[in-house]
């Protein structure tokens, strides 16, 4: 719906956090908002779902949370060789809350501009969020490989591998490279297919409302795939990494 708006100043509006403070300290409000009272809601539900749990024949959230925890657990089984009881747990936490988080892209684009509500209302849109999640595996990693390996095994693996510790400070920058690529890759790939399907909505909305319901539908359909698709990969590349971290050559 744009009323007395150019194209640009419409496609601005949507893609303009509501922000507090200035510079490097700015407060995404909407992100930290909307991305905290989902994950309020998603695992109230689901401390719900498991206070209820029972041996007997399982409700209907019972059900649907244990098929979920037991896809989720299988995955984990697959990729991780390791001993950690919080791998799991943490795997099933990234996957359902990023796709809590993604699926808000499926909300129609006007709805908070008709509540008089001017905000992002997809967290996962924002760099700052994905950034987040990211640097916070990437810091569990680092706390694995020194749990693990201890300070002088993780910096004798960051010294000698691949080439041997003759080659030392080759084999260091390659480490540097490898470790800071992980949470950069991890960030950037669910913020830019999330900020891309946010912008398709937003060019669908700018054409005539009889060619709307014609994109709009299929597009959301196809967009179903790919909140999960991308909620899976990063639950995939997190246990990965962690599983890397348990690694010892």
């Amino acid at each position: 719906m744009v009323v007395n708006k150019t194209g640009s100043e419409y496609i601005v509006e949507h893609l303009t956090n509501w922000s507090v403070g200035k510079g490097f300290w700015t407060l995404h409000v909407d992100s930290w908002l909307v991305s905290a009272v989902l994950g309020a809601l998603v695992f109230g539900l689901v401390y719900r779902g498991a206070r209820n749990a029972t041996s007997g024949v399982p409700g209907k959230l019972q059900n649907f949370v244990e098929l979920l925890y037991e896809f989720v657990e299988s995955q984990v089984k697959i990729v991780f060789h390791g001993k950690s009881e919080l791998v799991a747990p943490l795997a099933f936490t990234i996957f359902v809350w990023v796709f809590a988080m993604n699926a808000m892209d499926l909300l129609p684009i006007d709805l908070l501009a008709v509540l008089g509500l001017h905000m992002k209302v997809v967290p996962t849109t924002d760099p700052n969020t994905t950034f987040a999640m990211s640097l916070s595996v990437f810091v569990l990693t680092i706390y694995y490989n020194l749990k693990v390996k201890g300070a002088g095994g993780f910096l004798h693996e960051s010294a000698a591998v691949p080439f041997g510790i003759r080659l030392a400070p080759v084999n260091i920058l390659f480490r540097l490279v490898e470790d800071l690529a992980k949470p950069l890759s991890l960030a950037l790939r669910l913020f830019g297919n999330m900020y891309a399907g946010e912008m398709v909505f937003i060019l669908i909305a700018l054409l005539p409302f009889w060619v709307q319901p014609l994109l709009s539908w299929p597009w959301a359909v196809f967009h179903i795939l790919i909140i999960t698709l991308q909620a899976y990969i990063f639950m995939m590349l997190t246990i990965v990494y962690v599983s890397m971290a348990h690694e010892q050559h």
